[in-house]
């Protein structure tokens, strides 16, 4: 069952962090990961976006044979599309939740396609959000609301937050 989140944040809210939140974005569709670099972009978010799973897990030192180095890694929010040649984002999920250094990073699944198997499957598996493309702004503003909310856990973040009742 997908979680359901109620959002205080606003279209213009500012982040309070040292940094820009980092945005680590994997699609096949160049046009895709055009779209989520500029809505993250435009909402104060750094964004690196890659072509696919196998990318992401380079980039996060988790492909095989590597040792990932969290101390140097700041990545608030993955976002994968699921359906990408070489590794799906479901198999892309399931390593980085098995992963003990990298876990803790929210990850969302994008898709086309509203097949509700696949939906929960994501979701049971440790999927934050499960959302359909196209993505708009108001889906942007809610996933920088749950990185704000993961980034400063007294304003009601996910940090120890049971959400499977």
């Amino acid at each position: 069952m997908a979680n359901s989140f109620s959002s205080s944040c606003s279209p213009s809210m500012k982040f309070d962090f040292d940094e820009k939140p980092h945005v680590l974005a994997a699609d096949d569709n160049l046009i895709d990961r055009k779209v989520i670099e500029r809505l993250f972009i435009n909402s104060t978010c750094k964004v690196t976006t890659t072509e696919n799973g196998k990318r992401v897990l380079e980039y996060l030192g988790l492909a095989d044979g590597q040792h990932p180095n969290h101390n140097d890694l700041k990545v608030n929010l993955i976002i994968t599309d699921y359906s990408m040649p070489g590794m799906t984002g479901y198999e892309l999920l399931k390593r980085i939740k098995e992963s003990p250094t990298m876990k803790e990073i929210p990850v969302v699944v994008v898709s086309s396609e509203n097949i509700p198997t696949r939906i929960n499957q994501c979701m049971q598996g440790g999927a934050q959000e499960f959302l359909l493309k196209p993505l708009r702004l108001s889906d942007a503003t809610k996933l920088r609301c749950h990185i704000k909310k993961l980034n400063n856990p007294l304003q009601g973040g996910f940090a120890g937050e049971d959400d499977h009742a």
